[in-house]
């Protein structure tokens, strides 16, 4: 997908930067509405800077908050049309169980979520899958409708279907400067864009780019460590013997949840992974924090050694991705204040993928003036004090 070297077009309806998985369902939005689109990439496609790389995330109805829990049929049902479009598999339904004590509070906003989620104890759940162990005074929530999203193949087929209705994906063009006006002017390494409307989606590089135009978002990028668990005895392959996705939540040695999934990227490896990082320059990501890697490590060979027995202590393998987190860890999905054609989206704070497909439906809808279809009260950039910097 490297950028061509033919003269470019100059003009636009539309333009976002960064081609990860939201700015992409943005341009896959815009295109869908007709609007001549430039989606551009600072990086050469496929690239496993940001935070759309890797094989698969999970995806499910429970969230803790109404807001996303209200979202998620919108975006099941997204992911079926794009995998309708890609005539490809997207999506592989395993089943979700969250692991927490018993009685805690966001454990039941979780079960609220679902309706009517089932709860089960630790018997109920050794009975179902073998392979998770409950401790004393835990019980599991059952969410029937998770599952996996496999990420490099949702990411391919939303930017060739962009493409297939006429958008143009540029990729290996850097923005070096934003000229906010009724029609906005775009520089990169590769040429000069301009266009009446711009979405900027550049995950954890959105802060360097929004700073001269007056906004300070708090915006903190992070190092995850993506672990791989060898199984201590390789199961059957098959769609029966496949474990379910799971999160903790409430656990005292984890103050931050630990998530899951199924050996399904790498034959006998479970993913299991923290779901924190250390604080990181995303042009600095692959320098080590190595203290940090053995506690993350020893957190994680504890919880597997008393969850999940079936599997060595050690990680198999260790990759790395970048969260861009906000202090309340919600999106923002906004305009600029200042410039209302200049749409934002970002902060996925490590759960936006699931979304993407609402999330980039939301930012095309402001970035055409349009009611959004879910409410984006949640997400504004002024929910941040000091946000607001000196006029350009």
């Amino acid at each position: 997908m490297a950028a061509l070297s033919q003269p470019h077009q100059a003009t636009y309806d539309a333009i976002v930067i960064g081609a990860g998985i939201q700015g992409s369902f943005a341009a896959y939005h815009l295109a869908q509405h007709h609007k001549n689109t430039l989606l551009l990439e600072q990086f050469l496609l496929p690239h496993s800077r940001g935070s759309s790389h890797g094989q698969s995330r999970i995806t499910r109805s429970a969230y803790a908050q109404a807001t996303y829990a209200r979202m998620m049929p919108d975006s099941f049902h997204l992911w079926q049309r794009l995998e309708a479009e890609a005539s490809t598999s997207l999506y592989r339904q395993t089943g979700l169980v969250i692991l927490g004590p018993a009685g805690n509070p966001e454990l039941e906003d979780y079960q609220h979520s679902l309706g009517a989620g089932e709860i089960l104890d630790a018997t109920m759940l050794a009975q179902r899958f073998p392979g998770l162990r409950l401790q004393a005074g835990e019980v599991a929530l059952w969410d029937g409708t998770g599952g996996v999203l496999f990420a490099d193949r949702a990411l391919r087929a939303v930017q060739d279907v962009f493409c297939r209705h006429g958008g143009t994906l540029r990729d290996g063009e850097k923005v070096l400067r934003i000229e906010p006006g009724a029609m906005l002017t775009i520089t990169t390494t590769g040429g000069v864009y301009q266009a009446p409307r711009l979405i900027i989606t550049a995950g954890a590089w959105t802060g360097a780019l929004v700073a001269p135009l007056g906004l300070h978002l708090p915006l903190q990028p992070l190092r995850v460590n993506v672990c791989y668990w060898r199984e201590k005895v390789l199961g059957t392959p098959g769609v029966d013997r496949v474990s379910p996705c799971f999160l903790t939540l409430g656990l005292s040695q984890a103050p931050h949840s630990i998530y899951g999934l199924p050996a399904l990227e790498y034959p006998g490896l479970v993913k299991v992974c923290y779901h924190h990082g250390s604080p990181t320059d995303p042009e600095e990501r692959d320098q080590d924090p190595s203290s940090y890697l053995r506690s993350n490590i020893a957190l994680l060979s504890n919880f597997i050694s008393s969850y999940l027995p079936g599997l060595e202590p050690q990680p198999a393998l260790v990759e790395t991705c970048l969260y861009t987190n906000t202090p309340d860890e919600d999106f923002i999905l906004d305009r600029h204040p200042k410039f209302s054609n200049i749409i934002i989206g970002a902060g996925f704070s490590g759960h936006g993928f699931k979304l993407a497909p609402v999330v980039g439906k939301l930012l095309c809808q402001l970035s055409l003036g349009e009611e959004p279809s879910h409410s984006t009260a949640p997400f504004t950039i002024t929910r941040f004090p000091g946000v607001l910097q000196a006029a350009l």
